[in-house]
């Protein structure tokens, strides 16, 4: 269970991971490019941040992970000058891909389309455990 002073630091991270991506972004030129903190998790002992990233197009997901993590520590020392009043340490961050839209996404298009198990029952014979 996460307590309060985490979900206010996640809080806080959040916004400011939120502004240093973009603001990167935009001083690189990069245009169809959407970097969205979609959740930060923080472990109890404040030391660690798991941030997760959804990123547009999809496509560009693994490569732009990649050069996010390799500048992790840029990252955090733009993340602790911002927030340099409200924390001592600034946690070490690890970043993930958020893939829960995908997901949603997926099961959305199985409904709507051929493959709707609630419509044509003879798929669920096809999906049971052989």
């Amino acid at each position: 269970m996460e307590t309060n002073r985490q979900k206010k630091m996640g809080a806080l991270l959040q916004a400011d991971l939120v502004d240093i991506l973009q603001g990167e972004v935009r001083k690189n030129g990069v245009s169809n490019l959407i970097i969205t903190v979609s959740k930060v998790n923080i472990t109890t002992d404040l030391s660690i941040a798991k941030v997760y990233l959804s990123i547009f197009p999809t496509e560009k997901a693994g490569e732009l992970l990649k050069a996010i993590q390799s500048n992790a520590p840029l990252i955090k020392h733009d993340l602790a000058q911002r927030v340099k009043n409200q924390l001592r340490k600034v946690p070490n961050l690890i970043f993930y891909v958020d893939d829960s839209l995908d997901y949603i996404e997926k099961i959305d298009n199985a409904l709507k389309g051929d493959e709707n198990p609630i419509e044509n029952r003879e798929l669920l014979a096809r999906r049971k455990k052989k």
